[in-house]
């Protein structure tokens, strides 16, 4: 006798109120046990896979991929009493056993997601169907995201082209044409009809949905119509002129009256430059969405204030050099982002006003005795600030393996809510792109945040003399509010203080 669950989704996060389902890890028909994970969802915090709370078959999967779901909207169906394994008895409510997704946990509160339930899958999007994403995608420069991490020498590669693949030449007789123009003028031949194989339909004619509509109604077979639009897409006009009479479909040439063209020059005019069809459209959610909200408000709540720092650090690279070989640290990445961790640290602790944040409601400022580090990370779903909690008491050695941790997790795109929860200050590594530096906007909640640059060779006054050094600037954001001119400024200097000099890290 079937036993049918409802799975609803839960909120993983802190009361979060909605989240995109990504993909379906599990197919009706599946047997599934507790704990395996059944679908990842996309939340304004972080992308993270749902468990099972149950044991037994899938029935049916409530939601496609990509459609936004309330919290408690039921997501999946599940048949206990089905052909899978036995389950754990389960509350005549239907709410799922203590220490599950969506239970109740100690202290009245509901069990989340973080750190729960097994990982064997890879985030992967799902890419959209439709013709022309696939052309575009096939042909447009794609950026690669890229943590925010690593030194200001060592660029990551912003962008990847694919091949072209428009540009392949397609031999008709003793006649080569580009794909791109053969498709421009509209010629069918024996190499592009290859696609199209006996028994299946022919590609559908390239028209935007209105024009599709416009064509129905006006009794016009869209495959007699010849597009003019950019790409040979279809336009209302095209249309008409079918429709008038004005202009019919031009016949397609054969194979044959090809061949008798060999050895003659063909050219096909350029389409002319318009705005159709060449933009994109992508959709407000999850954590773009969050990270908007949160700027925007932090923008428009805390007065910034940004002051610059250029700093000498070519005594910190040849030290970083040298910590490198030393056993202590082996097997971690001592890049320079370390360095200004440390150094923010040893300066957060000689000026602790500045590691406080302003509490509106109760009209206080709530200085922190702790440091949970922030550090700003690009990732494919967008900008997250996870943090290293009490970074002030780890040693440079678990400093580096906690920022190397971080580091993975962000790029995987599998940093937890609670990771990204409880910041008190934060930096922003934007040396590896090679920028110099910028005016960070300060992290909802904090008062502070630093922008490091990249590290590069210039000419600096060293010593009464021109000569090469390694320099790099760092720009401070602070809330006016709690921090005035003379507190930021002490605290910035004290970071370049240790930059340019490691030595000073053992008077502070």
């Amino acid at each position: 006798m079937a036993d049918l669950r409802q799975f609803k989704l839960p909120d993983v996060g802190e009361g979060l109120t909605e989240g995109e389902i990504l993909q379906w890890l599990v197919a009706v028909g599946d047997v599934v046990v507790t704990n395996q994970p059944l679908c990842e969802v996309e939340t304004a915090k972080a992308a993270v896979e749902l468990p099972s709370p149950y044991a037994g078959t899938v029935v049916e999967l409530l939601h496609e991929p990509g459609t936004t779901v309330d919290v408690g909207a039921p997501i999946i169906t599940i048949d206990l009493g089905g052909d899978g394994p036995a389950a754990a008895p389960a509350p005549a409510d239907d709410t799922p056993a203590a220490g599950l997704i969506g239970g109740p946990a100690p202290g009245g509160r509901t069990s989340v997601l973080v750190g729960y339930g097994p990982k064997n899958t890879e985030a992967v999007r799902r890419p959209r169907r439709s013709g022309a994403a696939v052309a575009d995608r096939a042909t447009a420069p794609q950026v690669l995201p890229e943590a925010d991490y690593g030194s200001g020498t060592e660029r990551p590669p912003l962008l990847a082209t694919a091949p072209d693949a428009t540009t392949k030449p397609v031999r008709h007789g003793g006649l080569e044409i580009g794909r791109a123009a053969e498709q421009h003028a509209g010629y069918t031949t024996a190499a592009s009809a290859q696609a199209v194989a006996p028994g299946r339909r022919a590609p559908r004619p390239l028209a935007k949905p209105p024009v599709r509509k416009y064509a129905k109604d006006a009794g016009v077979d869209l495959a007699t119509v010849t597009g003019t639009g950019p790409g040979g897409v279809i336009t209302r006009a095209d249309v008409d002129a079918v429709r008038t009479g004005g202009a019919a479909a031009q016949p397609a040439r054969t194979p044959a009256e090809l061949a008798a063209d060999a050895g003659t020059v063909v050219r096909f005019p350029a389409p002319e430059a318009g705005t159709e069809g060449r933009e994109q459209r992508i959709p407000i959610k999850g954590v773009r969405k969050h990270t908007a909200a949160a700027m925007v408000s932090s923008a428009f709540t805390a007065p910034h204030v940004t002051e610059f720092l250029t700093v000498d650090v070519t005594r910190m690279m040849a030290l970083r050099e040298r910590l490198a070989a030393r056993p202590e640290l082996a097997g971690l990445k001592v890049s320079p982002l370390l360095f200004v961790a440390k150094a923010l640290l040893l300066a957060a602790r000689r000026h602790p006003m500045v590691n406080s944040s302003w509490d509106e409601a109760a009209q206080e400022i709530v200085v922190k005795d702790y440091v949970n580090l922030g550090i700003a990370a690009a990732t494919p779903r967008g900008l997250v600030v996870p943090n290293i909690k009490d970074a002030g008491r780890l040693s440079l050695a678990e400093l580096a393996g906690a920022l190397a941790d971080l580091t993975a997790t962000a790029r995987a795109g599998k940093t937890s809510p609670s990771a990204m929860s409880g910041g008190t200050i934060t930096i922003t590594n934007v040396g590896v792109f090679g920028v110099d530096t910028g005016t960070p906007i300060l992290n909802p909640g904090e008062s502070a945040i630093l922008a490091f640059g990249a590290v590069r060779e210039m000419p600096w006054v060293h010593k009464g003399r021109i000569k090469v050094r390694q320099v790099t600037q760092l720009a401070l954001s602070f809330d006016h509010r709690i921090i005035d001119g003379e507190l930021g400024s002490r605290f910035l200097a004290d970071i370049g203080a240790v930059l340019h000099d490691p030595g000073v890290a053992l008077a502070l």
